[in-house]
């Protein structure tokens, strides 16, 4: 997808749990003329919703078909346990699954634990969803294992959570189709990795033309080497206009100087000779 191509608004996907509003805000103060549109979607159906065009990007779980999808893990979640207030586990700060040997474990359709094999006793039939999990979990059916996200989402004030230690866990991810990574996405991956907003990393590099322009324009902007070399021309040119007027004004006194003392002289001695030639005419 090429620049010209772009869609005028940035539209993302977001499976249920995970909350981006932070990071629209951000969006929102960065690129206030780009609307950011948000599209709640089911894990199973990210990946298609992607690749449709239906989104320029999704924050979605792990794993993701890397064959055709880019994606930047984000973080991972702790796995807990959905259980009545009133049942024995919340004796405890944490637990195994071990612990839950005994106990009925739902096991819903859209489950993204992805579980290898499933700890207690299975369930008769599998809950769609994991909000009708949550509510035979109210009713005393059996308990439930979900991302803490998931179990936030949907609290209820007869249930409560604890954690397990080791169970499997969800990895949350920013993923985008690769043949799509464009400006708007390149925005996004720096909004969600903390970049500061002059930050041009991941961006395309400008025309070296216009990198050219700039530094000419910087190197005229710069207070110059020719200033400096013209200043120490005017200085020359001072210097020697200096000298050469001590040097007129040296000659022309010293001249003067000479030619006084030399005409005093000359002058003494030929008043001399004239006085003596004014004297009384001999008689003839």
């Amino acid at each position: 997808m090429t620049g010209s191509e772009e869609s005028p608004s940035f539209r993302l996907a977001y499976v249920p749990g995970v909350t981006p509003d932070k990071w629209v805000r951000i969006w929102n103060e960065r690129l206030p003329d780009i609307p950011l549109s948000l599209t709640q979607v089911v894990p199973e159906e990210s990946g298609r919703l992607l690749l449709g065009g239906d989104a320029d990007a999704g924050l979605v779980r792990l794993p993701v078909d890397r064959s055709a999808l880019s994606a930047i893990p984000l973080y991972t979640e702790t796995t807990v346990v959905v259980i009545p207030r009133d049942h024995l586990v919340t004796a405890a700060d944490e637990v195994t699954v071990e612990d839950l040997t005994d106990e009925i474990v739902l096991h819903p359709v859209d489950d993204v634990l992805g579980w290898e094999r499933l700890p207690g006793r299975s369930a008769l039939e599998r809950p769609a969803t994991t909000a009708d999990a949550v509510e035979l979990v109210a009713a005393g059916i059996g308990v439930l294992l979900v991302p803490l996200s998931l179990a936030r989402l949907h609290h209820r004030k007869d249930l409560t959570y604890r954690t397990v230690t080791d169970a499997p866990e969800s990895g949350v991810a920013l993923a985008w189709p690769e043949d799509a990574h464009t400006d708007r996405v390149e925005d996004f991956i720096g909004i969600v990795r903390g970049r500061t907003v002059n930050s041009t990393r991941g961006r395309q590099p400008a025309p070296a033309s216009a990198k050219g322009e700039h530094t000419e324009s910087a190197a005229r902007g710069r207070p110059g080497a020719g200033k400096q070399t013209g200043g120490a021309r005017r200085g020359t040119g001072a210097n020697s206009k200096s000298g050469a007027r001590g040097g007129t004004r040296g000659a022309a006194k010293g001249g003067n100087r000479g030619n006084a003392k030399s005409g005093g002289k000359s002058n003494a001695k030929s008043g001399g000779t004239k006085g003596g030639g004014r004297g009384k005419p001999r008689r003839g």
